[in-house]
């Protein structure tokens, strides 16, 4: 109930009751409705935007943004583990596996290039937790775009293996006459007496002497290039052509074993020793030629001979002695 205001009249020697302007009374109603709007308004926004009072919803969604912020923690320590298990990987890929293969080492900037062009984080921007989310992201771009390419090496050192497997079995390694059926290394690479002429020429293989029908085997796998006695003063004779620029001869054979075009392997019987061609008496003679040049057929007996079987060829075949061809 509102109060009754009254006021002394000098004239009546009398108190009157005042009478409120309808005015006023409007004026005072509008005042407390927009008083009341503006501390309304006020106190909204602070309740919005603290945690005086909240919600059960809200309460729910900010224990879920605190778990994935949690999550997002975790994730970034198991990042930080793959990122040192993938440096140890690329290390030992560039300085062991790339080394032995003879392969040019990947450089880190290749390995940890980013991504450059259109902003590819754009759709995660303008969150709360957009810089985190972010620079998660990117760290894991990052990774998976270092495993492609660890992947990729991993791929070519693979193919690398398997080529240098190929060419271990394609080197000629072993002495194509078994030490129990020779009779002696009678002549090596270098300048020899020539049999008929007399004459110091070079001599461009290695002369095994064995009896006659003494069998020969290939010094490495590969696909019997010629078979036949077409050649000046190489008889019968056998070429190999093993690949990777590896060609190996046998000259002055008895009989062939093998034909054009047939595929070997290291140890595979291909003839037999014969004095076909010119020859002064039954013996193997063996060439070795790498990219077309011929070079000493000693460097290559390390699959078949013992150090001590290998210095003693090695001390008859430096001896400038008389070839037999």
């Amino acid at each position: 109930m509102s109060k009754v205001k009254y006021y002394y009249d000098p004239d009546t020697l009398s108190y009157r009751k005042i009478e409120p302007k309808k005015s006023r009374k409007y004026r005072n109603i509008f005042l407390f409705i927009v008083g009341a709007a503006i501390f309304g308004s006020m106190g909204h926004v602070f309740l919005l935007n603290t945690n005086v009072l909240n919600t059960p919803r809200e309460l729910s969604l900010q224990r879920e943004v605190k778990n994935f912020e949690l999550q997002y923690e975790i994730l970034n320590r198991k990042l930080e583990q793959m990122e040192n298990v993938l440096v140890n990987i690329e290390d030992r890929d560039n300085n062991i596996y790339r080394l032995y293969f003879e392969a040019n080492p990947i450089p880190d900037e290749q390995r940890r290039a980013g991504f450059g062009g259109v902003n590819r984080y754009r759709s995660l921007e303008g969150f709360n937790n957009s810089d985190m989310i972010i620079a998660t992201t990117k760290r894991l771009d990052v990774i998976q775009k270092q495993m492609v390419i660890q992947s990729k090496s991993l791929d070519e050192i693979a193919k690398m293996a398997e080529e240098k497997e190929k060419l271990l079995l394609a080197i000629p390694a072993i002495q194509p006459v078994n030490n129990e059926e020779l009779t002696r290394m009678a002549s090596g690479f270098g300048w020899r007496s020539d049999p008929f002429t007399k004459a110091r020429k070079m001599h461009w293989g290695m002369d095994f002497t064995a009896p006659r029908g003494t069998p020969i085997y290939a010094a490495g796998d590969g696909v019997i290039k010629r078979a036949d006695n077409r050649a000046s003063g190489f008889g019968k004779h056998i070429r190999i052509d093993h690949g990777y620029g590896y060609l190996t001869l046998y000259a002055h054979l008895s009989k062939y074993n093998v034909k054009r075009g047939q595929k070997v392997k290291r140890g595979d019987l291909i003839g037999f020793v014969g004095s076909t061609g010119r020859s002064e008496a039954p013996h193997l003679h063996y060439e070795v030629w790498k990219d077309g040049q011929k070079i000493n057929p000693i460097n290559f007996y390390y699959g078949s001979l013992t150090a001590e079987e290998f210095a003693n060829m090695l001390k008859f075949a430096n001896q400038e002695n008389q070839s037999l061809d």
